[in-house]
């Protein structure tokens, strides 16, 4: 199994890439969420994998994070959607939005990726439901290429604060989900109160 693959980007496409791993051309089919995230063709470039052997091919999907390739392997699992689906998915909204729409049962977004009508959506969030944690959305920042301020809390106190936060943001009629995407927007520093990231997150939500 290959796990990831780093080398220098060669050709960038529409709905593929080629890396020249030590003089040897891989291409990886990608979803197209992930071409504004790549360097210029010429650098190097790490690119998480995941091989998908069929009778007649074998394929190698390419995703910038660890997390968008597990959401990627989840969502094969559903019954209709496949690898095409699965990156017309991820083309069309990143992992956290997709996390969100499975949550609080938008199968309209969903449903914008090519090729997924309103009926396989339903599927998606049926299925997916129970494996969506909003702990994936309110913990670790570096997946996602976001950089938080010099003086940002992390580890566990960040993570408990957020989820505090979230709480409260439940308690006054929000749902888990709208909680969890206000916590999660707000940039959170060393001297912030769960009261702080409260007021701000409401802020986000207007």
């Amino acid at each position: 199994m290959i796990a990831f693959v780093k080398g220098i980007l060669d050709i960038v496409e529409e709905d593929r890439i080629i890396i020249d791993h030590q003089g040897m051309g891989l291409e990886l089919l990608v979803p197209g969420s992930i071409l504004p995230a790549l360097p210029q063709v010429g650098n190097e470039v790490k690119i998480y994998t995941y091989m998908h052997v069929r009778e007649d091919a074998i394929q190698l999907f390419g995703f910038r994070t660890r997390d968008e390739k597990d959401m990627f392997r989840l969502l094969i699992t559903v019954n209709g959607v496949g690898p095409k689906g699965a990156l017309g998915i991820l083309s069309v909204m990143d992992v956290d939005s997709l996390r969100f729409a499975i949550l609080s049962d938008d199968a309209k977004s969903i449903s914008r990726a090519p090729g997924i009508g309103s009926k396989t959506a339903g599927k998606v969030i049926l299925e997916l439901k129970d494996k969506c944690h909003l702990e994936d959305m309110l913990g670790n920042l570096a997946d996602t290429g976001e950089e938080q301020p010099a003086g940002a809390v992390s580890g566990e106190e960040e993570r408990e604060a957020r989820n505090d936060a979230v709480q409260a943001l439940v308690a006054l009629g929000y749902t888990a989900a709208e909680a969890a995407q206000a916590v999660r927007a707000v940039k959170t520093t060393a001297d912030m109160t769960v009261e702080e990231i409260l007021k701000q997150s409401l802020k986000t939500m207007g």
